[in-house]
This record gives structure tokens, C-alpha cells and sequence, in this order.
């Protein structure tokens, strides 16, 4: 079977592996340092962002 590469919505790389979100794709590392991410952490406003273009395609 052969590997599809999807774009993060998070990093932008081409990945393999991760979640998908109403069809929004989400790799693997990314999906890891958001879990791990504290919401005191100076990254966790950019995950939040991010996720929310999610929602904002869905209702697009």
C-alpha cells in the first residue's frame, strides 16, 4: 500500500503520518507538541491559531 503525504495545517511539511480533522490533516510531531504544550508556553497561542483554521474552512 502505498503512503500518502498530506500538508500540516500546523508546520506546512508533508507528512505520512498524523489525524485527520474534517479533512484538515494534522502530522504527528505536531499533533505530539501540541498535546505536551502547556497553555503558559509562548507556542500555544500559534496552536491555537492554527486550529482554528479548522473551524474557519469548515464554515467556509
Amino acid at each position: 500500500m502505498e503512503n500518502i503525504h498530506q500538508r500540516c495545517i500546523v508546520c506546512g511539511e508533508e507528512r505520512t503520518a498524523g489525524i485527520a480533522i474534517w479533512d484538515q490533516f494534522i502530522c504527528q510531531p505536531c499533533e505530539q507538541e501540541m498535546v505536551k504544550t502547556d497553555v503558559n508556553d509562548e507556542k500555544y497561542p500559534f496552536f491555537i491559531h492554527q486550529m482554528r483554521q479548522i473551524w474557519l474552512k469548515k464554515n467556509a
